[in-house]
């Protein structure tokens, strides 16, 4: 996937938006995968498997996140385990980008397509599954 968007995308990017040079072109530097879970709360093995099933998709160890804060409303405190989460980079970014695209989005029943307004005003996409 890298080499189809070194080869083809960059440069069809850069003759459809005029760019000069190659740096100009917005590239893709990480990948980030979370899983939060409300349930957490009352059984905080959830998050063990989470972060184990994350950690199979990804190829890369996850790490579990915690609360920021405690509310009370959801019995939730601070610093209880609440989700999961994987950085991807360069190559293994690549392959699950690759991954994704090619094997999981199309097998899914009822897909459409991503939503292009996805997008955030600083350049992160988000999809969720």
């Amino acid at each position: 996937m890298k080499k189809h968007y070194d080869k083809e995308i960059v440069p069809a990017l850069m003759k459809e938006f005029g760019y000069g040079n190659v740096m100009e072109v917005p590239r893709i530097t990480k990948v980030v995968l979370n899983v939060g879970l409300g349930e957490a709360v009352s059984n905080p093995n959830l998050v063990k498997t989470a972060a184990e099933e994350l950690a199979n998709i990804a190829g890369q160890h996850a790490v579990i996140t915690k609360s920021k804060k405690s509310i009370a409303n959801f019995k939730l405190r601070q610093g209880q385990a609440i989700g999961a989460s994987v950085t991807l980079r360069r190559e293994k970014m690549w392959e699950f980008l690759d991954r994704l695209v090619n094997i999981a989005l199309p097998r899914m029943r009822d897909f459409k397509g991503v939503n292009g307004k996805a997008f955030d005003g600083r350049g992160n996409y988000t999809l969720g599954l």
